[in-house]
């Protein structure tokens, strides 16, 4: 391992790093969610099937996973900066590219290549913030950070709906263009090193059983619901190979090789293998209601892509402002991270609490409010505490390690939650139907009186739409239940202690 060297900048210089690695992320993580609002769209443009639309989307998310947790090694193998300017770069040009393409097999194509220069972008961009502030501002640092990554996802939906409405689909990847070329060139001219590239052999075996174990559990859970799960037989061969190329993969990494690619070694520290299953929980809450909030309101309230975005921002706001406070106070030791964490999950829970008894067949759209801001108060107190954590109680050359598989974890949890709720909706409104189906009949005399007045059809309809929102109501119940009983979690967290030049955990 070559030795260390001080990144650390100041004044204007350090500012304009900043926006040049912070871009780099943002793009991403808006890129990995801004298309779900443009399937239809695709379909219709592309002459594409509902499969082959969502491929657009999973064949980025497959590639995406398998290059997150490698991203340390090749950062050491060629260099941090010149690692992230070709990342930029690619996915720059990859974005300019997708939105030229008439033919949906070669967007697909153009978007597993945009993934694999996407996935190393957030990890890559956190590491690179560590260095550039000092160490008794990683507060500041990982703030910076956790304001990028949550506010991608929450701001996508509603930029992909203004852009398909007063635009084209073209400029959900056009949009990338001048972000992406800016970010490159303030990266490659300006970003240090804080090591040498050092050259080193490739971990075939890894690197192959790495691809296998993430881009089969992807696959089954992007693809899982669409196939009826395990009445798929590909399905099964994907969590068959998923589970074996795990395996594999551990006692290789571990046992079988010198230079692994990926060093899961780092696992020994507890904030770290604590961060990562609280990070899936962060996930799930966050994800959670960015997605069941765009199709409620879309399907059962009418509302367009853009309105149902446009309330997404008031989880957002809660966010961009007290973010900032939230890191001083951790950084500083003011806050124990792990009350801050608590709180934020219980906040979390009764945000969507709120969010589920708030959902009726016409909820105006301020009712949703409350819940939104309360969840977004929630997360403000959750990503933060943890990052911190996570980048002071592993040593710095085990830092980057350390944020990619919080990062991988945050992913996967992002990936698993949508999975687990898509295929709760369908479960829970089938149910809900079933029950308000039975209760229907003419022995009522309520129903003897509506069917005056009303079509069976519209009645059927009436009944589809109140089993709908039971089912999204549910949903709330469930994520607020995940919250609170990750609670106990936080606990296992080391308590911090500040010294002088920063935190440490005791």
């Amino acid at each position: 391992m070559n030795a260390r060297r001080d990144v650390s900048e100041f004044g204007l210089r350090r500012w304009i790093i900043v926006l040049g690695v912070v871009l780099a992320p943002l793009l991403e993580t808006i890129d990995s969610s801004i298309v779900n609002v443009a399937l239809p769209t695709l379909q219709g443009n592309l002459g594409a099937t509902l499969d082959q639309a969502a491929w657009v989307i999973t064949g980025y998310l497959v590639a995406n996973v398998i290059v997150i947790p490698i991203t340390p090694w090749l950062q050491d193998r060629f260099g941090r900066r010149q690692y992230f300017t070709v990342t930029v770069i690619g996915f720059t040009i990859v974005s300019a590219l997708c939105g030229c393409v008439d033919s949906i097999t070669l967007l697909i194509v153009l978007r597993v290549v945009q993934g694999l220069f996407g996935g190393g972008l957030i990890a890559t961009s956190q590491a690179a913030l560590r260095d550039i502030f000092p160490p008794q501002e990683v507060g500041t640092s990982q703030a910076i950070f956790a304001v990028v990554i949550l506010i991608g996802p929450i701001l996508a939906p509603m930029l992909g709906g203004y852009l398909i409405d007063v635009a084209s689909w073209q400029w959900i990847f056009f949009i990338n263009i001048v972000p992406g070329t800016i970010s490159a060139i303030i990266i490659g001219t300006m970003l240090r090193n804080p090591t040498d590239p050092e050259s080193q052999p490739v971990d075939v075996a890894g690197l192959g059983l790495l691809a296998v174990a993430l881009g089969s559990l992807q696959f089954f859970l992007e693809e899982g619901e669409r196939r009826d799960w395990f009445d798929s037989p590909s399905i099964d061969v994907a969590l068959a190979a998923s589970i074996a190329a795990a395996i594999g993969f551990v006692v290789w990494e571990l046992r079988g090789t010198r230079k692994p690619i990926v060093d899961l070694h780092v696992l020994r520290y507890r904030g770290v293998y604590v961060a990562v299953l609280l990070a899936m929980g962060i996930a799930t809450t966050l994800f959670g209601t960015t997605l069941i909030m765009p199709i409620f309101t879309q399907n059962v309230l009418g509302f367009t892509a853009y309105d149902s975005g446009l309330l997404l921002l008031y989880r957002a706001l809660p966010v961009m402002l007290l973010t900032p406070a939230v890191a001083g106070l951790v950084a500083s030791g003011r806050v124990d991270s792990r009350i801050a964490m608590a709180t934020g999950y219980l906040l979390s829970g009764i945000g969507s609490l709120v969010l589920a008894l708030a959902f009726t067949s016409n909820t105006p759209f301020g009712a949703m409010v409350p819940g939104l801001l309360i969840g977004g108060l929630g997360t403000a107190m959750l990503l933060i505490p943890l990052l911190i954590t996570v980048q002071t109680s592993t040593p710095v050359e085990d830092a980057a390690q350390a944020g990619s598989f919080v990062t991988l974890a945050f992913q996967l949890g992002g990936s698993i939650a949508s999975a687990a709720i898509v295929t709760a909706l369908d479960r829970r409104t089938d149910f809900h139907s079933d029950v308000l189906a039975g209760s229907i009949t003419l022995a009522h005399p309520a129903i003897r009186s509506a069917l005056t007045i009303t079509q069976p059809a519209q009645l059927a309809q009436i009944v589809s739409q109140q089993a709908t929102t039971l089912a999204f109501a549910d949903i709330g119940y469930g994520v607020a239940a995940i919250a609170v009983l990750l609670i106990p979690f936080v606990l296992l967290l080391r308590r911090q202690t500040v010294v002088e030049g920063g935190l440490i955990l005791e």
